[in-house]
């Protein structure tokens, strides 16, 4: 999968997507403070087109996959399998132990996804994500062995 590092110059085209596939999306600040902290931020292009992107925050041993999203033109056709992969192979080649993610419970789609990478639900955050409403929204704490 052609990745390469996401730069500010990307942003934009970053907040397009994750716009177009969040309810709730990260800001442009998320994405910057994300990228002045050193974290692992890799865009997916093919052809000059920026299909998605994720961002790992790597702490002593293990990873946390903070962000990921494939373009909403661009789902159901392998594409999130494939950068949910490469963010595995980065982690695994800094020697971290395990990866991390949180998701939300109405999330079907990204917690099949996890589970068939090798995800598993370990714990749960209350109230973790906004929701509709003033609403808050419980978060699945997911776990892969690396």
């Amino acid at each position: 999968m052609p990745l390469r590092d996401m730069t500010a110059g990307d942003l934009d085209e970053v907040l397009r997507i994750e716009q177009g596939v969040h309810a709730h999306p990260w800001t442009r600040g998320n994405f910057s403070d994300a990228l002045e902290s050193g974290y692992v931020c890799r865009v997916y292009e093919v052809a000059g087109a920026m299909l998605g992107f994720f961002v790992l925050m790597p702490a002593v041993d293990e990873m946390h996959l903070l962000d990921i999203s494939i373009a909403a033109t661009h789902q159901r056709r392998g594409l999130g399998r494939g950068l949910l992969e490469a963010a595995l192979q980065i982690a695994r080649g800094m020697n971290m132990q395990r990866m991390l993610l949180e998701v939300r419970p109405s999330n079907t789609a990204a917690i099949a996804l996890y589970s068939k990478a090798g995800f598993a639900e370990i714990g749960r955050r209350r109230g973790y994500y906004p929701a509709e409403n003033n609403a808050r929204e419980d978060a699945i704490v997911m776990e892969c062995k690396l």
